[in-house]
């Protein structure tokens, strides 16, 4: 049985602006560091793991890896975004922060069940803050909401038009 996530990991540019990011203007400690100098098979190698604490004990991680090839590219939204829930007060002091430190900073979004502001960190991938709305649960409640019926029904109309 799965218990929860531990950690997601992402590969970033610098192991310093990273922190600068998630630990400085984020608020999230950092964690933990590994040395990564040989893999498991052997081969020598150069990596740094970092993990920066969310408050349920989960970790967001990193990967610095100079020597293994990686493309860094801003990802739009769809692609890639971690989304981070904060109460709600947290968001208007975040649009605030973000923008006086010249972080590109979007939103507040109104989603129904959450409202979000978008930052991008220095690796390019969207971080979503996201405050849940009174109606967050019901929205988010299966039993509710049709989610299987709205997936089976986008599943029929791909067929079709495919």
């Amino acid at each position: 049985m799965i218990k929860g996530l531990h950690h997601n990991a992402y590969r970033c540019r610098d192991s310093e602006q990273t922190r600068r990011f998630y630990e400085d203007f984020l608020g999230l400690p950092l964690a933990g560091s590994l040395e990564i100098r040989e893999t498991k098979t052997g081969r020598k190698t150069s990596v740094l793991h970092t993990f920066y604490r969310l408050g349920d004990g989960s970790f967001l991680a990193f990967f610095e890896a100079p020597d293994l090839p990686f493309e860094f590219k801003p990802q739009h939204d769809y692609d890639l975004h971690i989304a981070l829930e904060v109460e709600p007060a947290v968001l208007d002091e975040m649009v605030v922060k973000g923008r006086e430190r010249g972080i590109e900073t979007r939103g507040i979004s109104e989603h129904g069940f959450v409202r979000s502001i978008y930052f991008r960190d220095p690796n390019g991938y969207v971080i979503e803050l996201t405050a849940k709305t009174p109606q967050h649960d019901s929205m988010m409640d299966p039993a509710a909401n049709e989610a299987r019926a709205i997936l089976d029904r986008w599943q029929a109309e791909k067929s079709r038009a495919g």
